[in-house]
């Protein structure tokens, strides 16, 4: 390296290092109900091609433009090269289709009447993977973790006329990241969810948890227990919780110290589920805050061999899905992009859904507590993990977090998962249960489970009977495993001599099975690639797994068609994961219609 790069780069160094703010960030839950003003449209951008978040040794984020005709600078955002926030970067120009790297966004907006009694937040919805955020050349702070929301305060930068936002956004991917190196989905980068200027008051509801107790679910007086989150120097004295429907308006005394939590009696109570996906409006108020949210109430947990949703037995009627639309080649980010989703699930008889293999977008979430749809929510903790690293423990954590922060008050998440085909090894075990106790500590109104490996089948049995010993399957309320016999290994008739066994008296969802089908390429049932071997394997496969007993569910993979760079043969894949049941156009394949048939015979 010549000595000019090495100055060049500590120049930027000193530059992020005195601009870096280590901004107090608070989680801020329920931003569709707040007041705010929405940055979503047309952003500048400047590729940074080596990384170094500044050119001509000028850091980006500070926005340099020249002053007069003899003012250098090396770099310039221009209304001539803009991206559409949210969405990735990838689809939106053929020069950035398969780009890793870094890519700063600048948006200039004004904020007109500015509240000196009132606090403001910038806050991003997800972004792909680690990202940089300013305002106004101060840098607010940095983020890491790809599908999870963070804010950042802006209240003393803010400005009425002419602010400037400036975010950085790296989608590399690392060893120690979460997903590491080799993911089987597109790595789209960029701001891909809804970026947001919050307004609230001086002391505001930062985030609140409201459930229903299961230890009184058979009682005619029923409980609903909470907690409240308060932001700022003084807190109210008291806050009040309403659901006019319930009749309730219920004072609490704020605890200054810390959390308020409270508990509210109640009679002739509503359950939330899928045949009858009631929502109450629960109001919060304290000081001069006031939140609204739509929150069903339901109990869900095991009970031997099966998954009580209210104390009463469910079948998980599912299927997995990525959150991409593949019409747009996109990450969803729109309640339009949630209903076609969901319409499809709900075509095919769906009442769960498996989202894969990392935190979807809120507005999927949101949707499915309204039409009935239970869903299971998990981490890109997947292949290639550093199980070893601390550090990498501590961002599984984080993201955690951030993914039940958002999502906790939602009746239709049911399920959290803290891992997929991942290889038992002693650190491996480690991390995960570590941080299945975690979970467990913040939030014990859900199951835990994750998607397990099988062993190898039994020797010399004569049931060809497959086993489950993973050590992890102690920590888990439900037994889960990926098995695509027919596809990887053996042909579909051999699903007919096949068992299992997990040695748990615990319910089991059969998270992964199926194979590849390009639609309209048609064959007879043993041509590879056509629709009719899709159907047969499907139908082979669900004779398989209806016999296992204590089956409780199953998310055949996956609803539609999505992009993969593992997934390159041609005419045939040509970069899209095959194994979907309706194309990248939206066209349904013949065994989409042996699934919907099957999940008709299990009923209600």
């Amino acid at each position: 390296m010549t000595t000019q790069k090495l100055m060049l780069l500590f120049i930027l160094a000193i530059c992020f290092s005195l601009s870096y703010s280590q901004a107090q960030k608070i989680f801020i839950s329920n931003t569709f109900n707040r007041t705010c003003t929405s940055l979503n449209g047309k952003w500048q951008y400047v590729v940074d091609a080596y990384e170094t978040g500044g050119m001509g040794g000028m850091p980006i984020f500070r926005n340099y433009e020249p002053k007069d005709k003899s003012d250098r600078v090396e770099y310039g955002f221009t209304s001539g090269r803009t991206l559409w926030v949210p969405g990735s970067w990838n689809i939106q120009k053929p020069e950035l289709n398969y780009y890793e790297g870094s890519v700063w966004y600048r948006k200039t907006f004004n904020k007109e009447n500015i509240s000196k009694d009132k606090r403001y937040f910038i806050y991003i919805g997800a972004s792909n993977y680690k990202t940089t955020v300013s305002l106004n050349g101060k840098i607010l702070g940095k983020h890491e973790g790809g599908f999870t929301p963070f804010s950042y305060e802006v209240t003393d930068l803010l400005k009425e006329k002419d602010n400037y936002v400036i975010i950085g956004v790296n989608n590399s991917r690392e060893a120690d990241y979460i997903p590491a190196k080799v993911t089987d989905w597109f790595n789209h980068g960029g701001i891909t969810r809804d970026v947001k200027i919050i307004e609230v008051p001086k002391t505001f509801i930062n985030n609140y948890f409201i459930a229903l107790d299961k230890s009184a679910l058979n009682f005619k007086t029923k409980k609903i227990k909470g907690k409240i989150q308060f932001a700022g120097s003084e807190l109210p004295k008291k806050a009040n919780v309403i659901i006019p429907e319930l009749k309730i308006d219920k004072e609490i005394s704020v605890n200054e110290e810390g959390d308020t939590e409270f508990t509210l009696e109640v009679k002739h109570l509503e359950l939330w589920s899928p045949e009858n996906p009631k929502l109450y409006t629960v109001t919060i108020t304290a000081g001069s805050d006031k939140i609204s949210d739509e929150i069903g109430f339901r109990t869900i947990e095991t009970k031997g061999k099966q998954i009580l949703l209210n104390g009463k037995p469910v079948f998980l009627k599912g299927i997995c899905l990525h959150d991409e639309n593949p019409l747009r080649k996109d990450r969803t980010n729109n309640i339009e992009d949630a209903k076609l989703m969901l319409g499809w699930a709900r075509e095919l008889g769906c009442n769960f859904l498996r989202l894969a293999h990392y935190p979807h977008q809120e507005k999927i979430v949101r949707l499915a507590d309204k039409m009935g749809m239970l869903l299971w929510e998990e981490l890109p903790l997947y292949w290639g993990i550093q199980w070893g690293n601390p550090e990498v423990l501590k961002k599984a954590k984080a993201q955690y977090t951030e993914m039940i922060n958002r999502d906790y008050n939602r009746a239709s998440s049911i399920i959290w998962s803290v891992a997929n085909e991942t290889a038992p090894t002693e650190d491996r075990t480690k991390f995960l249960s570590d941080l299945a106790d975690y979970i467990r500590s913040i939030d014990d109104t859900r199951l835990i489970s994750a998607a397990c490996k099988k062993d190898q089948e039994a020797d010399g049995h004569p049931d060809s009977v497959y086993t489950y010993n993973d050590p992890l399957m102690e920590k888990l309320d439900i037994i889960s495993f990926n098995e695509y016999l027919g596809w990887y290994g053996g042909f579909p008739e051999e699903c007919r001599t096949k068992s299992f066994k997990a040695g748990l008296e615990k319910p089991i969802v059969v998270t992964e099975f199926g194979g590849g089908a390009l639609q309209g390429f048609h064959g007879d049932s043993l041509t590879r690639w056509s629709e009719e071997f899709q159907e047969y394997l499907y139908k082979e496969s669900i004779a398989m797994f209806d016999k296992i007993d204590g089956l409780a569910g199953m998310t055949p993979w996956i609803l539609v068609d999505f992009q993969s760079p593992l997934r390159q043969l041609p005419e045939i894949q040509d970069g899209w994961n095959r194994k979907g049941l309706i194309s990248e156009k939206g066209y349904k394949k013949k065994a989409f219609f042996v699934l919907k048939e099957y999940y008709e015979s299990k009923g209600r």
